[in-house]
């Protein structure tokens, strides 16, 4: 193996989703996954500190990406409609990713430790959304409420986009999505 491979973290993470697929996820190590995608176990811990942040990789840019969005949105902008600009944002991040994202799930849905740890990371999602909407001077409960609101549109947009054939792309399944959640609330 030489010093330096090119694209290494795209290579162990595609060798881990084949080996979760393939084995499961506790059942695979990183000692198979570094193998597997022709690196060492050194070079997956230079990339990820462990096998479940292969899964989790990025979360921070996605936080990221949703608090810019929320404190970005227009001055007049409704608290549910920056959090719907900002979902739908990352609703275009990670359409690029349809497959792996597919993939991803079934590994999640696999392994209760997972899923758990998939709940904690939307929550706080949805926990970082409602403080960048108590900065633009929303009050409790109305900024948790949106929050949460907003990563419930995600999760159910999210799920109908890899489980439902012929969808139409994420983004606007989520558009779709806050406008059934506002006529609900509408009483429509």
């Amino acid at each position: 193996m030489g010093r330096w491979e090119p694209n290494a973290r795209g290579r162990l993470e595609q060798a881990a989703m084949e080996l979760f697929l393939e084995r499961g996820f506790e059942q695979a190590t990183v000692t198979e996954i570094a193998g597997r995608a022709g690196l060492t176990q050194r070079t997956f811990f230079r990339h990820f500190a462990d096998k479940r942040e292969v899964l989790f990789y990025g979360q921070e840019m996605l936080r990221d990406l949703l608090v810019s969005a929320v404190a970005g949105a227009p001055e007049p902008a409704a608290p549910i409609d920056a959090v719907a600009d900002a979902v739908v944002a990352a609703g275009g991040l990670l359409q690029e990713r349809r497959e792996y994202a597919r993939r991803r799930q079934i590994v999640i849905d696999a392994n209760p430790e997972l899923r758990e740890r998939e709940l904690i990371k939307l929550a706080g999602l949805a926990e970082a959304m409602a403080d960048a909407l108590r900065k633009r001077g929303v009050s409790d409960p109305a900024a948790s409420l949106t929050g949460e609101a907003g990563i419930a549109v995600l999760k159910v947009a999210f799920g109908r986009w890899l489980s439902e054939p012929g969808q139409p792309d994420l983004p606007q399944l989520m558009r779709e999505s806050f406008s059934e959640l506002k006529a609900v609330t509408a009483g429509q």
